[in-house]
């Protein structure tokens, strides 16, 4: 047998140890948010934004919620103007966070984005808040060309850059961390 064989033989059984051994495992994957429908409308002097999610907490979630731990949801918006001789041109972006924690005394449920916090009794309201963008403005009705073509994109993701440490870590393993929606695109044109 010449050296090259068995370097490939020898190259073939590591492969195959490795993978019949575990050693490599694909990544985690997350968890998704599925997107059902995003839109801009025209409305005054501004396009706003309507988007449905389909947001469902996990069972991992949900008790590190009961448990005391904050999640951060991050909501974000592009809209860029397609380029055929450069790159696309980013004309918004925008992005709100939603911090969500439970208090065990109230035994209520709290959403705060910036200085605004609602409470809510029960995860499902939570979930359904999380669900819905409707009728945010995102753009000046003068700043787009009639006539010209749009790309807009949104997404609803877990912020694992805001949990505590040794969550960060968990959620580099396990997708039960990894809530997110894929970005939704689609075209629009004024």
């Amino acid at each position: 047998m010449s050296p090259t064989n068995r370097f490939v033989g020898l190259l073939c059984l590591t492969a195959l140890l490795c993978l019949g051994s575990g050693a490599w495992a694909p990544p985690a994957r997350a968890d998704t948010i599925p997107v059902r429908s995003a839109e801009l409308l025209a409305e005054d002097d501004s396009y706003v934004l309507n988007a449905q999610f389909d947001v469902a907490f996990n069972p991992t979630l949900e008790e590190a919620l009961q448990k005391g731990v904050s999640l951060y949801f991050v909501f974000e918006f592009e809209l860029s103007r397609p380029r055929w001789y450069w790159l696309d041109e980013k004309l918004v972006g925008q992005s709100t966070q939603y911090r969500i924690s439970y208090s065990p005394l109230t035994q209520q449920y709290r959403v705060t984005t910036g200085l605004f916090g609602q409470q809510f009794e029960s995860l499902d309201e939570v979930e359904h808040l999380l669900s819905r963008v409707a009728s945010r403005p995102v753009v000046a009705v003068e700043a787009l060309s009639k006539g010209d073509r749009y790309e807009a994109a949104v997404r609803l993701r877990l912020d694992v850059a805001q949990l505590p440490k040794p969550f960060q870590v968990n959620a580099l393993a396990s997708r039960e961390w990894s809530l997110a929606s894929e970005w939704y695109r689609w075209s629009f044109t004024p």
